[in-house]
Protein backbone atom coordinates (compact mmCIF):
# COMPACT_ATOMS: atom_id res chain seq x y z
CA UNK A 1 0.00 0.00 0.00
CA UNK A 2 3.04 2.39 0.73
CA UNK A 3 4.49 1.99 -2.29
CA UNK A 4 0.95 2.29 -4.43
CA UNK A 5 0.68 5.56 -2.59
CA UNK A 6 4.17 6.80 -3.27
CA UNK A 7 3.44 6.06 -6.87
CA UNK A 8 -0.01 8.25 -6.94
CA UNK A 9 1.43 10.86 -5.65
CA UNK A 10 4.56 10.62 -8.25
CA UNK A 11 1.98 10.30 -11.12
CA UNK A 12 0.28 13.47 -9.20
CA UNK A 13 2.99 15.30 -9.05
CA UNK A 14 4.01 14.72 -12.80
CA UNK A 15 0.77 15.79 -14.05
CA UNK A 16 1.37 19.13 -12.10
CA UNK A 17 4.30 19.51 -14.10
CA UNK A 18 2.93 18.82 -17.56
CA UNK A 19 -0.07 21.27 -17.08
CA UNK A 20 2.30 23.73 -15.78
CA UNK A 21 5.14 22.98 -19.02
CA UNK A 22 1.40 23.27 -21.08
CA UNK A 23 0.82 26.54 -19.66
CA UNK A 24 3.91 27.50 -20.30
CA UNK A 25 3.60 26.66 -23.90
CA UNK A 26 0.29 28.61 -24.30
CA UNK A 27 1.55 31.87 -22.72
CA UNK A 28 4.62 31.41 -25.67
CA UNK A 29 2.28 30.70 -28.13
CA UNK A 30 -0.25 34.05 -27.67
CA UNK A 31 2.44 35.87 -27.04
CA UNK A 32 3.99 35.33 -30.65
CA UNK A 33 0.55 35.30 -32.40
CA UNK A 34 0.30 39.00 -30.57
CA UNK A 35 3.78 40.17 -32.02
CA UNK A 36 2.64 38.91 -35.72
CA UNK A 37 -0.95 40.56 -35.55
CA UNK A 38 1.06 44.10 -34.52
CA UNK A 39 -0.43 44.23 -31.08
CA UNK A 40 0.64 46.21 -28.43
CA UNK A 41 3.45 44.86 -25.99
CA UNK A 42 2.21 42.75 -23.22
CA UNK A 43 3.34 44.08 -20.28
CA UNK A 44 6.08 41.69 -18.02
CA UNK A 45 4.17 39.78 -15.34
CA UNK A 46 6.05 40.48 -11.65
CA UNK A 47 7.87 38.12 -10.70
CA UNK A 48 6.01 35.94 -7.25
CA UNK A 49 7.17 36.38 -3.79
CA UNK A 50 10.61 34.37 -2.86
CA UNK A 51 8.73 31.02 -1.16
CA UNK A 52 10.50 29.85 2.19
CA UNK A 53 12.95 27.06 1.92
CA UNK A 54 11.49 24.53 3.84
CA UNK A 55 8.12 24.72 1.70
CA UNK A 56 10.35 23.94 -1.19
CA UNK A 57 12.60 21.13 0.69
CA UNK A 58 9.40 19.46 1.91
CA UNK A 59 7.92 19.58 -1.95
CA UNK A 60 11.07 17.86 -3.36
CA UNK A 61 10.96 14.20 -3.62
CA UNK A 62 12.89 11.55 -1.49
CA UNK A 63 15.82 9.52 -3.70
CA UNK A 64 13.36 7.01 -3.88
CA UNK A 65 10.51 8.52 -5.66
CA UNK A 66 13.38 9.75 -8.41
CA UNK A 67 14.08 6.29 -9.42
CA UNK A 68 10.70 5.48 -10.06
CA UNK A 69 8.04 7.46 -13.26
CA UNK A 70 8.61 10.92 -11.24
CA UNK A 71 12.14 10.72 -12.22
CA UNK A 72 11.42 10.98 -15.46
CA UNK A 73 10.68 14.66 -15.51
CA UNK A 74 13.19 16.55 -13.90
CA UNK A 75 13.69 17.98 -10.70
CA UNK A 76 13.85 21.49 -12.10
CA UNK A 77 10.59 21.64 -13.83
CA UNK A 78 8.35 20.71 -10.82
CA UNK A 79 5.23 22.93 -9.79
CA UNK A 80 5.61 23.86 -6.28
CA UNK A 81 2.05 23.20 -4.40
CA UNK A 82 0.56 26.29 -3.30
CA UNK A 83 2.49 28.63 -5.23
CA UNK A 84 1.51 30.85 -8.14
CA UNK A 85 3.03 29.63 -11.49
CA UNK A 86 5.94 31.55 -12.73
CA UNK A 87 5.46 33.72 -15.50
CA UNK A 88 7.25 33.23 -18.84
CA UNK A 89 10.20 34.89 -20.04
CA UNK A 90 9.69 37.39 -22.34
CA UNK A 91 10.44 36.09 -26.04
CA UNK A 92 9.69 37.40 -29.21
CA UNK A 93 8.28 34.65 -31.93
CA UNK A 94 7.88 34.46 -35.77
CA UNK A 95 4.84 32.05 -36.30
CA UNK A 96 6.84 29.38 -34.77
CA UNK A 97 6.11 27.32 -31.94
CA UNK A 98 8.08 29.26 -29.46
CA UNK A 99 10.82 29.92 -31.68
CA UNK A 100 12.25 32.90 -31.18
CA UNK A 101 13.46 35.64 -34.19
CA UNK A 102 16.65 35.64 -35.15
CA UNK A 103 18.26 38.70 -37.20
CA UNK A 104 18.41 38.11 -40.72
CA UNK A 105 15.94 35.30 -40.53
CA UNK A 106 12.25 35.55 -42.68
CA UNK A 107 9.49 35.84 -40.57
CA UNK A 108 7.73 32.85 -42.64
CA UNK A 109 9.57 30.33 -45.37
CA UNK A 110 7.18 31.68 -48.42
CA UNK A 111 9.52 35.07 -47.36
CA UNK A 112 12.44 33.19 -47.72
CA UNK A 113 11.43 33.01 -51.82
CA UNK A 114 12.98 35.97 -53.82
CA UNK A 115 9.83 37.70 -55.44
CA UNK A 116 11.00 36.99 -58.85
CA UNK A 117 10.90 33.57 -57.95
CA UNK A 118 7.38 33.71 -56.64
CA UNK A 119 5.84 35.73 -59.55
CA UNK A 120 7.64 33.39 -62.04
CA UNK A 121 5.66 30.24 -60.17
CA UNK A 122 2.91 31.60 -60.06
CA UNK A 123 2.45 32.76 -63.54
CA UNK A 124 4.04 29.48 -64.81
CA UNK A 125 1.28 27.32 -62.82
CA UNK A 126 -1.60 29.68 -64.19
CA UNK A 127 -0.21 29.19 -68.25
CA UNK A 128 0.16 25.32 -67.74
CA UNK A 129 -3.58 25.86 -66.72
CA UNK A 130 -4.28 27.47 -69.60
CA UNK A 131 -2.36 25.41 -72.09
CA UNK A 132 -4.05 22.60 -70.39
CA UNK A 133 -7.47 24.09 -71.30
CA UNK A 134 -6.47 25.02 -75.11
CA UNK A 135 -5.12 21.42 -75.54
CA UNK A 136 -8.45 19.80 -74.59
CA UNK A 137 -9.93 22.69 -76.84
CA UNK A 138 -8.19 21.56 -80.00
CA UNK A 139 -8.64 17.97 -79.04
CA UNK A 140 -12.34 18.33 -79.28
CA UNK A 141 -12.02 20.60 -81.87
CA UNK A 142 -10.24 17.51 -83.68
CA UNK A 143 -12.07 15.26 -82.74
CA UNK A 144 -14.94 17.67 -84.22
CA UNK A 145 -13.26 18.78 -87.42
CA UNK A 146 -15.73 18.25 -89.52
CA UNK A 147 -18.39 20.02 -87.93
CA UNK A 148 -16.27 23.00 -86.91
CA UNK A 149 -14.60 23.22 -90.56
CA UNK A 150 -18.36 23.13 -92.29
CA UNK A 151 -19.12 25.95 -89.45
CA UNK A 152 -15.74 28.05 -90.27
CA UNK A 153 -16.37 28.21 -93.59
CA UNK A 154 -20.16 29.24 -92.72
CA UNK A 155 -18.93 32.00 -90.87
CA UNK A 156 -16.86 33.48 -94.12
CA UNK A 157 -18.98 32.96 -96.33
CA UNK A 158 -21.94 34.39 -94.16
CA UNK A 159 -19.44 37.46 -93.64
CA UNK A 160 -18.85 37.47 -97.23
CA UNK A 161 -22.75 37.71 -98.37
CA UNK A 162 -24.83 39.29 -95.23
CA UNK A 163 -24.18 42.86 -96.51
CA UNK A 164 -26.08 42.26 -99.64
CA UNK A 165 -28.45 40.56 -97.63
CA UNK A 166 -28.54 43.55 -95.50
CA UNK A 167 -29.15 46.24 -97.92
CA UNK A 168 -31.54 43.77 -99.76
CA UNK A 169 -33.79 44.52 -96.23
CA UNK A 170 -33.04 47.90 -96.26
CA UNK A 171 -34.72 48.03 -99.06
CA UNK A 172 -37.84 46.66 -97.98
CA UNK A 173 -37.07 42.96 -99.39
CA UNK A 174 -38.60 40.30 -96.55
CA UNK A 175 -35.68 38.78 -94.49
CA UNK A 176 -36.49 35.19 -95.60
CA UNK A 177 -36.25 36.43 -99.51
CA UNK A 178 -33.55 38.53 -99.39
CA UNK A 179 -31.40 35.24 -97.64
CA UNK A 180 -32.52 33.04 -99.53
CA UNK A 181 -32.15 35.11 -103.06
CA UNK A 182 -28.46 35.78 -102.04
CA UNK A 183 -27.81 32.44 -100.49
CA UNK A 184 -28.45 31.06 -104.59
CA UNK A 185 -27.00 33.78 -106.03
CA UNK A 186 -23.37 33.12 -104.06
CA UNK A 187 -24.34 29.31 -104.31
CA UNK A 188 -24.61 29.77 -108.56
CA UNK A 189 -21.22 31.71 -108.41
CA UNK A 190 -18.97 29.26 -106.86
CA UNK A 191 -20.73 26.60 -109.31
CA UNK A 192 -19.93 28.68 -111.97
CA UNK A 193 -16.44 29.16 -111.04
CA UNK A 194 -15.80 25.36 -110.30
CA UNK A 195 -17.26 24.49 -114.00
CA UNK A 196 -15.35 27.15 -115.26
CA UNK A 197 -11.85 25.40 -113.80
CA UNK A 198 -13.43 22.29 -114.97
CA UNK A 199 -14.18 23.00 -118.18
CA UNK A 200 -10.73 24.55 -119.05
CA UNK A 201 -9.01 21.59 -117.75
CA UNK A 202 -10.65 19.42 -120.03
CA UNK A 203 -10.42 21.27 -122.47
CA UNK A 204 -6.48 21.75 -122.61
CA UNK A 205 -5.57 18.58 -121.22
CA UNK A 206 -4.62 17.03 -124.52
CA UNK A 207 -2.50 19.75 -125.60
CA UNK A 208 -1.00 20.09 -122.06
CA UNK A 209 0.04 16.07 -121.70
CA UNK A 210 1.86 16.51 -125.28
CA UNK A 211 3.65 19.77 -123.95
CA UNK A 212 5.02 17.75 -120.93
CA UNK A 213 5.82 14.51 -122.69
CA UNK A 214 8.11 17.23 -124.90
CA UNK A 215 8.91 18.58 -122.04
CA UNK A 216 9.93 15.23 -120.46
CA UNK A 217 12.17 14.88 -124.24
CA UNK A 218 13.81 17.67 -123.65
CA UNK A 219 14.51 17.62 -119.52
CA UNK A 220 16.21 13.95 -120.83
CA UNK A 221 18.25 15.08 -123.76
CA UNK A 222 19.64 18.18 -121.34
CA UNK A 223 20.26 15.57 -118.78
CA UNK A 224 22.87 13.32 -121.26
CA UNK A 225 24.11 16.81 -123.16
CA UNK A 226 23.90 19.28 -119.99
CA UNK A 227 26.26 19.85 -117.59
CA UNK A 228 25.26 17.08 -115.72
CA UNK A 229 26.45 14.49 -118.31
CA UNK A 230 24.20 11.53 -117.34
CA UNK A 231 24.37 8.21 -119.57
CA UNK A 232 21.26 6.76 -120.99
CA UNK A 233 22.23 3.60 -119.13
CA UNK A 234 21.82 5.74 -115.76
CA UNK A 235 18.43 7.77 -116.94
CA UNK A 236 16.93 4.24 -117.48
CA UNK A 237 18.00 2.70 -114.12
CA UNK A 238 16.72 5.37 -112.52
CA UNK A 239 13.08 4.85 -114.47
CA UNK A 240 13.46 1.41 -113.97
CA UNK A 241 13.65 1.98 -109.90
CA UNK A 242 10.85 4.60 -110.02
CA UNK A 243 8.57 1.77 -111.55
CA UNK A 244 9.96 -1.16 -109.19
CA UNK A 245 8.41 1.39 -105.93
CA UNK A 246 5.20 1.94 -107.64
CA UNK A 247 4.74 -1.57 -108.23
CA UNK A 248 5.99 -2.88 -104.94
CA UNK A 249 3.88 -0.28 -103.14
CA UNK A 250 0.44 -1.26 -104.85
CA UNK A 251 -0.72 -2.19 -101.63
CA UNK A 252 -0.31 1.46 -99.94
CA UNK A 253 -1.05 3.04 -103.06
CA UNK A 254 -4.49 1.26 -102.71
CA UNK A 255 -5.20 1.92 -99.23
CA UNK A 256 -4.31 5.86 -100.44
CA UNK A 257 -7.21 5.85 -102.76
CA UNK A 258 -9.69 4.18 -100.46
CA UNK A 259 -8.22 6.98 -97.85
CA UNK A 260 -8.73 9.53 -100.68
CA UNK A 261 -12.10 8.42 -101.12
CA UNK A 262 -13.21 8.44 -97.34
CA UNK A 263 -11.84 12.27 -97.47
CA UNK A 264 -14.17 13.10 -100.47
CA UNK A 265 -17.32 11.51 -98.47
CA UNK A 266 -16.47 13.76 -95.43
CA UNK A 267 -15.60 16.99 -97.89
CA UNK A 268 -19.04 16.53 -99.56
CA UNK A 269 -20.56 16.00 -96.07
CA UNK A 270 -18.95 18.93 -94.82
CA UNK A 271 -19.69 21.18 -98.36
CA UNK A 272 -23.64 20.52 -97.88
CA UNK A 273 -23.28 21.10 -93.82
CA UNK A 274 -21.55 24.62 -94.57
CA UNK A 275 -24.12 25.48 -96.82
CA UNK A 276 -27.01 24.92 -94.75
CA UNK A 277 -25.30 26.79 -91.77
CA UNK A 278 -24.52 29.61 -94.13
CA UNK A 279 -28.31 30.00 -94.98
CA UNK A 280 -29.84 30.02 -91.14
CA UNK A 281 -26.68 32.77 -90.36
CA UNK A 282 -28.31 34.55 -93.23
CA UNK A 283 -31.85 34.11 -92.25
CA UNK A 284 -31.68 34.46 -88.44
CA UNK A 285 -28.06 35.31 -87.31
CA UNK A 286 -29.52 37.92 -85.06
CA UNK A 287 -31.34 35.38 -83.06
CA UNK A 288 -28.64 33.19 -82.85
CA UNK A 289 -26.11 35.68 -81.90
CA UNK A 290 -28.72 36.11 -78.78
CA UNK A 291 -29.15 32.84 -77.73
CA UNK A 292 -25.59 32.30 -77.97
CA UNK A 293 -25.47 35.45 -75.51
CA UNK A 294 -28.28 33.73 -73.36
CA UNK A 295 -25.02 30.97 -72.60
CA UNK A 296 -22.85 33.48 -71.01
CA UNK A 297 -22.64 33.79 -67.08
CA UNK A 298 -24.82 37.29 -66.43
CA UNK A 299 -22.02 39.48 -65.60
CA UNK A 300 -20.13 38.81 -69.18
CA UNK A 301 -23.32 39.32 -71.27
CA UNK A 302 -22.79 43.21 -71.43
CA UNK A 303 -19.13 42.42 -72.49
CA UNK A 304 -19.67 40.02 -75.41
CA UNK A 305 -22.57 41.97 -76.77
CA UNK A 306 -20.49 44.91 -77.28
CA UNK A 307 -17.39 42.50 -78.50
CA UNK A 308 -19.74 40.32 -80.69
CA UNK A 309 -20.81 43.13 -83.08
CA UNK A 310 -17.18 44.49 -83.47
CA UNK A 311 -15.95 41.17 -84.31
CA UNK A 312 -18.43 40.60 -87.09
CA UNK A 313 -17.23 44.03 -88.51
CA UNK A 314 -13.66 42.84 -88.27
CA UNK A 315 -14.47 39.64 -89.94
CA UNK A 316 -16.71 41.28 -92.25
CA UNK A 317 -14.09 43.30 -93.74
CA UNK A 318 -11.32 40.38 -93.85
CA UNK A 319 -13.33 38.55 -95.95
CA UNK A 320 -14.24 41.32 -97.96
CA UNK A 321 -10.32 42.65 -98.41
CA UNK A 322 -9.06 39.20 -99.30
CA UNK A 323 -11.54 38.55 -101.56
CA UNK A 324 -10.31 42.18 -103.44
CA UNK A 325 -6.57 41.03 -102.58
CA UNK A 326 -6.97 37.44 -104.40
CA UNK A 327 -9.28 38.57 -107.33
CA UNK A 328 -6.44 41.54 -107.92
CA UNK A 329 -3.41 38.70 -107.51
CA UNK A 330 -4.96 36.31 -109.80
CA UNK A 331 -5.95 38.88 -112.37
CA UNK A 332 -2.36 40.11 -112.34
CA UNK A 333 -0.45 36.73 -112.42
CA UNK A 334 -2.73 35.37 -114.85
CA UNK A 335 -2.12 38.23 -117.51
CA UNK A 336 1.78 37.71 -116.74
CA UNK A 337 1.55 33.89 -117.63
CA UNK A 338 -1.10 34.55 -120.99
CA UNK A 339 1.69 36.61 -121.83
CA UNK A 340 4.52 34.79 -121.18
CA UNK A 341 2.39 31.85 -123.53
CA UNK A 342 2.12 29.26 -120.49
CA UNK A 343 -0.69 26.96 -121.81
CA UNK A 344 -4.16 27.17 -119.41
CA UNK A 345 -3.57 30.75 -118.17
CA UNK A 346 -7.63 30.90 -117.08
CA UNK A 347 -7.90 27.80 -114.73
CA UNK A 348 -4.17 28.45 -113.53
CA UNK A 349 -5.53 32.25 -112.41
CA UNK A 350 -8.83 30.89 -110.71
CA UNK A 351 -6.75 28.42 -108.59
CA UNK A 352 -4.19 31.17 -107.76
CA UNK A 353 -7.58 33.21 -107.05
CA UNK A 354 -8.72 30.34 -104.52
CA UNK A 355 -5.14 30.29 -102.79
CA UNK A 356 -4.93 33.84 -102.34
CA UNK A 357 -7.58 33.24 -99.48
CA UNK A 358 -4.50 32.42 -97.61
CA UNK A 359 -2.57 35.91 -97.21
CA UNK A 360 1.29 36.83 -97.79
CA UNK A 361 1.87 33.15 -99.02
CA UNK A 362 -1.36 31.12 -100.51
CA UNK A 363 -0.57 32.83 -103.93
CA UNK A 364 2.76 31.97 -103.91
CA UNK A 365 2.57 28.21 -103.75
CA UNK A 366 -0.64 27.77 -105.46
CA UNK A 367 1.82 29.69 -108.29
CA UNK A 368 4.22 27.54 -108.43
CA UNK A 369 1.73 25.10 -110.22
CA UNK A 370 2.33 27.69 -113.00
CA UNK A 371 5.80 27.75 -112.66
CA UNK A 372 5.82 23.62 -112.90
CA UNK A 373 3.97 23.46 -116.06
CA UNK A 374 6.11 26.66 -117.94
CA UNK A 375 8.55 23.96 -116.94
CA UNK A 376 7.65 21.44 -118.49
CA UNK A 377 5.86 23.06 -121.64
CA UNK A 378 8.03 25.81 -122.24
CA UNK A 379 11.76 26.84 -121.41
CA UNK A 380 13.38 27.13 -117.97
CA UNK A 381 13.71 30.54 -118.77
CA UNK A 382 9.81 31.16 -119.27
CA UNK A 383 9.27 29.42 -116.46
CA UNK A 384 11.86 31.87 -114.48
CA UNK A 385 10.04 34.96 -115.92
CA UNK A 386 7.00 32.98 -114.05
CA UNK A 387 8.70 33.10 -110.66
CA UNK A 388 9.61 36.83 -111.19
CA UNK A 389 6.07 37.83 -111.97
CA UNK A 390 4.54 35.84 -108.88
CA UNK A 391 7.30 37.39 -106.51
CA UNK A 392 6.41 41.17 -108.08
CA UNK A 393 2.83 40.23 -107.57
CA UNK A 394 3.68 39.34 -103.75
CA UNK A 395 5.54 41.90 -102.81
CA UNK A 396 2.70 44.33 -104.48
CA UNK A 397 0.26 42.20 -101.64
CA UNK A 398 2.50 42.24 -98.46
CA UNK A 399 3.10 46.37 -99.36
CA UNK A 400 0.46 48.16 -101.19
CA UNK A 401 -2.61 45.90 -101.39
CA UNK A 402 -2.75 44.47 -97.96
CA UNK A 403 -2.43 47.80 -96.05
CA UNK A 404 -4.41 49.80 -98.31
CA UNK A 405 -7.56 47.52 -98.80
CA UNK A 406 -7.98 45.81 -95.22
CA UNK A 407 -6.77 49.42 -93.64
CA UNK A 408 -7.00 49.35 -89.93
CA UNK A 409 -9.82 46.83 -89.89
CA UNK A 410 -7.43 43.67 -89.32
CA UNK A 411 -4.33 44.99 -87.48
CA UNK A 412 -2.26 41.73 -87.45
CA UNK A 413 1.94 42.09 -87.72
CA UNK A 414 2.97 40.48 -90.71
CA UNK A 415 4.90 38.22 -88.70
CA UNK A 416 1.80 37.15 -86.81
CA UNK A 417 0.04 36.49 -90.05
CA UNK A 418 2.81 34.05 -91.12
CA UNK A 419 3.09 32.35 -87.51
CA UNK A 420 -0.53 31.61 -87.75
CA UNK A 421 -0.80 30.18 -91.21
CA UNK A 422 1.61 27.79 -90.34
CA UNK A 423 0.50 26.71 -87.14
CA UNK A 424 -2.55 26.54 -88.82
CA UNK A 425 -1.86 24.20 -91.53
CA UNK A 426 0.06 22.42 -89.01
CA UNK A 427 -3.09 21.50 -87.03
CA UNK A 428 -5.70 21.80 -89.44
CA UNK A 429 -4.06 21.40 -92.53
CA UNK A 430 -5.32 23.86 -95.49
CA UNK A 431 -8.26 24.39 -93.68
CA UNK A 432 -6.43 25.43 -90.83
CA UNK A 433 -3.99 27.85 -92.88
CA UNK A 434 -7.72 29.49 -94.27
CA UNK A 435 -9.30 29.97 -90.84
CA UNK A 436 -6.13 30.85 -89.42
CA UNK A 437 -5.70 34.87 -89.81
CA UNK A 438 -9.53 35.69 -89.47
CA UNK A 439 -9.41 33.65 -85.94
CA UNK A 440 -6.37 35.87 -85.18
CA UNK A 441 -7.84 39.15 -86.20
CA UNK A 442 -11.10 38.61 -84.95
CA UNK A 443 -9.55 37.22 -81.27
CA UNK A 444 -7.41 40.54 -81.24
CA UNK A 445 -10.51 42.69 -82.15
CA UNK A 446 -12.16 40.97 -78.79
CA UNK A 447 -9.07 41.44 -76.99
CA UNK A 448 -8.75 44.91 -77.52
CA UNK A 449 -12.30 45.91 -77.11
CA UNK A 450 -12.26 44.02 -73.25
CA UNK A 451 -9.20 45.70 -72.25
CA UNK A 452 -10.81 49.51 -73.31
CA UNK A 453 -13.93 48.59 -71.88
CA UNK A 454 -12.28 47.70 -68.65
CA UNK A 455 -9.83 50.46 -68.64
CA UNK A 456 -12.67 52.92 -69.05
CA UNK A 457 -14.74 51.18 -66.17
CA UNK A 458 -11.46 51.38 -63.84
CA UNK A 459 -11.76 55.60 -64.69
CA UNK A 460 -15.25 56.04 -64.09
CA UNK A 461 -14.68 54.05 -60.54
CA UNK A 462 -11.90 56.16 -59.96
CA UNK A 463 -13.51 59.06 -60.62
CA UNK A 464 -16.51 58.53 -58.77
CA UNK A 465 -14.24 58.19 -55.90
CA UNK A 466 -12.75 61.20 -56.22
CA UNK A 467 -15.74 62.71 -56.38
CA UNK A 468 -17.04 60.79 -52.89
CA UNK A 469 -13.88 61.53 -51.31
CA UNK A 470 -14.46 65.26 -52.11
CA UNK A 471 -17.79 65.56 -50.41
CA UNK A 472 -16.88 63.40 -47.51
CA UNK A 473 -14.35 66.00 -47.20
CA UNK A 474 -16.31 68.94 -47.69
CA UNK A 475 -18.95 67.66 -45.19
CA UNK A 476 -16.01 67.07 -42.54
CA UNK A 477 -14.79 70.57 -43.25
CA UNK A 478 -17.72 73.18 -44.02
CA UNK A 479 -16.94 75.86 -45.35
CA UNK A 480 -16.68 78.99 -43.25
CA UNK A 481 -19.61 81.18 -43.40
CA UNK A 482 -19.00 85.08 -44.98
CA UNK A 483 -18.11 87.79 -42.98
CA UNK A 484 -21.54 89.98 -42.70
CA UNK A 485 -20.93 93.34 -45.10
CA UNK A 486 -20.14 96.49 -43.10
CA UNK A 487 -22.45 99.57 -42.85
CA UNK A 488 -22.33 101.64 -45.62
CA UNK A 489 -20.76 104.72 -45.33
Amino acid sequence: MARGGKAFKAVAKSAAVVASAVAVIERRRRAAMAAEDHEPPIDVVPLPAPIPAATVSAALPTPREENGAAAHTGRAARAVPGAPAPAPAPAVAHGAFGRELHPGRPATPAEAVPWGLRVAAESTWRLLLLGAALYVVFMVVDMLRLVAFAVLASLLISALLEPSVSWLRRRGVPRSLAAGGVFMSGLAGIGLVGWFVVWQVTTNLSTVTSKVQDGVTTLRDWLVTGPLHLTEQQIKDFADQITKAISTNTEQITSVGLTGAQIAVEVLTAVLLAFFTTFFLLYDGERIWNWALRGLPRHSRYAMAGAGPKAWTTLTAYVRGTVCVAFIDAVCIGIGIQLLGVPMALPLAVIIFLGAFVPLVGALVTGTVAVLIALVTTTPWTALMVLVVLVAVQQLEGHILQPLILGRAVRVHPLGVVLGVAAGSIIGGIGGAIVAVPLIAVTNTVVTHLRRRNEAGQAVFTALEAAREAAVAKANHPDPAPAPAGPAE
